[in-house]
């Protein structure tokens, strides 16, 4: 049925007469037009939706990153007796190229290229495509923005190879989310295993004892691979020209030092070394680390079979003697190849050491004098001051707080020389934590003990390795019946290093601290102890107050109650630069009856109660002022009376 049968057939029955008949016809005629426009569009829909699905048949035909022709729109034209519908359907032809591969796992998703792609996509629009006069007044048609996960896939500029589209990214660090980037790579630990942990003879320890033979077979004079590591790299030079061993480049330490462990394996020489044990994680055994680098794992750490650990029973903290064999090709750590000694006695005597957690603790009852000759190059003045109002004694759990800048440093220097001197056989480790680099100088050439730290310029984790290798070694040390006494800078900023590396649970307290955060940091305080069948572990730890952070007044708040001695700093003394700046009224000592002598006790009472009266920056300045006048505690405590 053509369209004039179809648009005759609408209209209606002209069988009205008289007055109706020209009113009816006209709305007749008005109802047919009507009808007639709705059937012209609803046969272009028609006709444009099969157009459509005729060019998506086709789309397979263009190849990936090229975007398909979209058909001119239909045009059409109408009038009041009769409608012709004409229908024109133009494709362009795309021009033939060859497209390379593209590689979609190697597709990075930037912004850039994003940017990139809308613009070209844009561009292909503009440059004419797509033109006609379906909307009024003809012109171009609006075009279609590309969603940005609608990346084309063929190569050209999108190309990852392409240098232009890669080179310096706006607002993003070229090494930053890089694996094997220069950040990461300083970060990262510098050990290279290679096949060492599938080395099937490290499985059988009678099979590495043969090797630990053949190794030493010529019996000369061991090498001591332990002063050798801890040597600066000049006297490493010196000790490879002496050796006249050759080495056609120039040599760092790491190298030199490899170089002498290898020239005294050539000669059939057993070569020893003493570290601290870390166990490594799913029984791969373990490393031995060294106090030079504050027991953080190096490419020349000793690596230690799991087969010596399960036999032995080896923990973390574990002083080993043991004789080495050099690294293999491909790897960079030497093997441990026999246990000699640990903590100073035979291997096999271990399973008789009652662990550390195990044993009775008590009050400290062995007092620690701070006090020394006059002579002391140190500050005395404030160790006498010390033993007056708050007595140390072995297996203290001691709290300094201290504001900023009122002398907590000095003081702590001081109570190292003077336990260094008092107490030689007392083992005394200052750890260092998020302190300033000239800081952790200054210590080591000011005490002679062993210092570990951990500067603010390193990781929250490094803080956190530093403190738990230091702690497990004086746990081993205390086992086997040693005295062992931790200075601590400062208990404060540890607890902040593992708050940073605690895993998010939800459950964050006041300050931004989390509710598990200060667990280890209080395990940490809490193993300073005196054990009632020997040996004892003090720890005195400095906490920080009135930094005008709410994280810290929390953390001193939680450790507040745990010591049994505490030491506060006044920052009013240290205003008029009076030192030690101590503040009288709030420092003392629990069960401080058990360390002072009876005649002692009874002056120190006497002289508390002198003074409760006054001021306590006036009461301090006297207290000072009056030592100050005399040599010893001894002279001082004999003129209270008088």
């Amino acid at each position: 049925m053509s369209f004039e049968e179809d648009n005759t057939a609408l209209r209606p029955e002209a069988n009205s007469t008289g007055t109706d008949a020209t009113p009816r016809k006209r709305a007749a005629t008005k109802a047919a037009k009507k009808a007639a426009k709705k059937a012209v569009k609803k046969r272009a829909a028609k006709k444009t939706a099969t157009v459509k699905s005729a060019d998506s048949g086709q789309a397979d035909l263009f190849t990936p990153g090229e975007v398909s022709p979209k058909p001119t729109n239909a045009e059409y034209s109408g009038g009041d007796d009769e409608v012709t519908f004409a229908r024109n359907i133009k494709v362009d032809q795309l021009e033939e190229r060859e497209v390379p591969q593209f590689n979609h796992s190697d597709a990075p998703r930037d912004p850039q290229l994003q940017r990139q792609e809308s613009k070209s996509y844009k561009g292909h629009h503009a440059s004419g495509g797509h033109k006609g006069g379906g909307h009024k007044g003809g012109g171009e048609q609006k075009d279609h923005q590309p969603h940005p996960n609608d990346r084309p896939r063929g190569g050209g500029k999108f190309n990852k190879n392409n240098k232009n589209s890669n080179k310096r990214k706006r607002g993003k660090n070229r090494w930053q989310n890089k694996p094997g980037g220069r950040r990461e790579r300083e970060e990262e630990t510098p050990i290279e295993f290679g096949e060492l942990l599938d080395w099937e003879l490290l499985d059988q320890r009678e099979e590495i004892l043969k090797l630990a033979e053949e190794l030493k077979s010529d019996g000369g004079e061991p090498l001591d691979y332990y002063r050798i590591y801890d040597m600066e790299l000049p006297e490493l030079r010196e000790e490879v020209l002496a050796l006249e061993i050759h080495i056609p480049h120039a040599p760092n330490r790491d190298q030199l030092i490899d170089a002498i462990a290898t020239h005294a394996a050539a000669q059939k020489k057993a070569i020893i070394t003493t570290g601290i044990l870390e166990v490594l994680d799913e029984d791969d055994g373990g490393l031995l680390v060294y106090e030079r680098d504050s027991y953080r794992v190096k490419a020349l750490s000793a690596y230690v079979p799991q087969a010596f650990i399960e036999y032995y029973g080896l923990q973390r903290g574990h002083i080993v003697k043991a004789q080495l064999q050099p690294h293999r090709e491909g790897e960079s750590c030497p093997v441990v190849v026999n246990i000699e000694e640990v903590m100073g006695q035979d291997p096999e005597t271990l399973s008789g050491i009652v662990p550390f957690t195990e044993r009775v603790p008590y009050y400290p009852t062995s007092r620690i004098l701070l006090e020394s000759n006059s002579e002391a190059k140190w500050d005395n003045l404030s160790m006498r001051v010390v033993d007056c109002l708050t007595p140390v004694g072995f297996g203290q759990r001691g709290l300094i707080v201290a504001p900023p800048r009122t002398g907590k440093t000095v003081l702590m220097q001081g109570m190292a020389n003077s336990i260094q001197k008092n107490y030689p056989d007392a083992h005394l480790i200052i750890l260092l934590i998020d302190e300033r680099p000239e800081e952790v100088t200054d210590f080591r050439r000011q005490v002679k003990g062993e210092v570990i730290s951990s500067t603010f310029d390193e990781s929250a984790e490094s803080h956190v390795h530093a403190a738990e290798m230091v702690i497990e070694k004086a746990r081993r040390m205390v086992e086997v019946g040693k005295d062992v006494v931790i200075l601590l800078d400062s208990i404060t900023r540890l607890a902040r290093a593992y708050n940073t590396t605690m895993p998010s649970s939800g459950k964050i307290l006041s300050g931004g601290v989390e509710a598990n955060a200060l667990q280890k940091p209080k395990r940490f305080f809490g193993s300073a102890r005196n054990i009632e069948d020997g040996g004892s572990l003090t720890i005195i730890a400095t906490a920080l107050v009135e930094t005008g952070s709410k994280m810290d007044e929390v953390i001193f708040e939680e450790f507040k109650g745990t010591g049994n001695m505490e030491l506060h700093l006044d920052r009013g003394l240290s205003d008029k630069r009076i030192f030690p700046a101590l503040s009288l009224d709030k420092s003392g000592t629990r069960k401080e009856e058990l360390l002072y002598h009876p005649d002692e006790i009874l002056k120190i009472y006497s002289l508390r109660r002198a003074m409760k009266g006054l001021p306590s920056t006036d009461a301090m300045e006297m207290l000072i002022q009056r030592i100050k006048k005399t040599n010893t505690n001894a002279e001082f405590l004999m003129s209270v009376a008088r």
